[in-house]
């Protein structure tokens, strides 16, 4: 590896005299100045940023533990904490948990290995008796995104009970009662709020609830695919269905479609979770949308005023929803 130390020798100049080019810390006269930089050039040094981060005791890199990447939602959330962060003049490293303890450890791990200035976290099922505990311990910097946790931190994420519960009620006003529900990962703070929104939808109007229309769709496309397909199937097969995030959007999709169903006029649907091609979909879905753009640069915003030294009490923000009224409920 090329040195200062063989920069200054090929240069004709001495280590300080480099460091003054490089870091502007002293004038230095024109060609001298050029013959260090064509030093620097013929021997490709590139200075130790980390090592000279470290010392000043910031690295100006964050971390993000995140799961499913491939899911467009969360893709688009990377992309909006990644802007906010680069604005500010930060470096995103991103790991993803896959939603499980084990690869979870080894991301938080190694973030935290590589002394960043603070985490985002999107807390897989327990965190909060695991890894969570071990970036609190280590005082470094913490939001929680998308999901939350029963820890002292902020937090960060959509609304979820209530806008599930509006989704469910719009199917009862227009006239359904067998209502399925395809919930996410058991042990996630947004699948137990989305069903309880659900829940609540259904008892609010004296309906009971069936578990047998309940799909665990597993935040997944295939799980989504097989339970619905295998619900859809049977004789007595609901009337609506809400999908609970946009990964079992397209589950439910490709199940219905297999069965030569059609939507609505076999079944109506609804979903918690937009895409940004939603109009490309036939018929167009009925869904409420989250402002990922919000909930990015909230708790970049939140994460950034921890770093600067901010004390005060844990916030815990919600973002609302938008509904956004199409054709796949039967209704338009």
């Amino acid at each position: 590896m090329t040195t200062m130390d063989d920069v200054a020798r090929l240069a004709g100049v001495s280590a300080s005299t480099v460091s003054h080019v490089l870091n502007g810390t002293r004038k230095v006269n024109d060609e001298t100045r050029l013959r260090v930089e064509e030093a620097i050039e013929k021997t490709g040094y590139r200075r130790n940023v980390v090592a000279r981060a470290l010392a000043a005791g910031r690295t100006n890199t964050v971390g993000l533990s995140i799961s499913a990447l491939t899911n467009p939602y969360f893709g688009s959330l990377v992309y909006a904490v990644e802007r906010a962060l680069s604005d500010a003049g930060y470096v995103l490293i991103v790991g993803d948990s896959h939603d499980q303890a084990e690869s979870e450890k080894r991301v938080v791990d190694s973030l935290l290995d590589r002394k960043v200035d603070g985490m985002i976290v999107a807390p897989a099922a327990g965190s909060e008796r695991t890894v969570l505990p071990e970036i609190i311990r280590t005082r470094t910097p913490l939001v929680l995104i998308d999901r939350g946790a029963d820890i002292e931190s902020d937090q960060v994420g959509p609304e979820n009970t209530a806008s599930a519960r509006a989704l469910t009620e719009h199917l009862l006003d227009i006239g359904h009662r067998r209502i399925a529900v395809v919930r996410g990962l058991a042990g996630i703070s947004s699948t137990t709020e989305r069903f309880d929104g659900y829940a609540a939808a259904l008892a609010g109007r004296g309906v009971d609830l069936d578990p047998e229309l309940v799909v665990d769709g597993e935040s997944n496309t295939d799980a989504a695919e097989r339970g619905v397909h295998a619900l859809m199937s049977r004789a007595n097969r609901p009337t609506a269905v809400v999908s609970m995030n946009n990964a079992m959007t397209i589950g439910t999709l490709k199940a219905i479609r297999r069965l030569g169903l059609t939507i609505p006029a076999d079944v109506a649907f609804v979903c918690y979770d937009d895409f940004e091609w939603s109009d490309l979909f036939e018929p167009k879905l009925t869904a409420a949308a989250q402002d990922v753009e919000t909930i990015g640069a909230t708790a970049v915003e939140l994460l950034l005023r921890r770093i600067g030294g901010d004390e005060t009490a844990p916030q815990h923000i919600r973002v609302p929803t938008t509904f956004h009224h199409r054709n796949s409920c039967g209704c338009t």
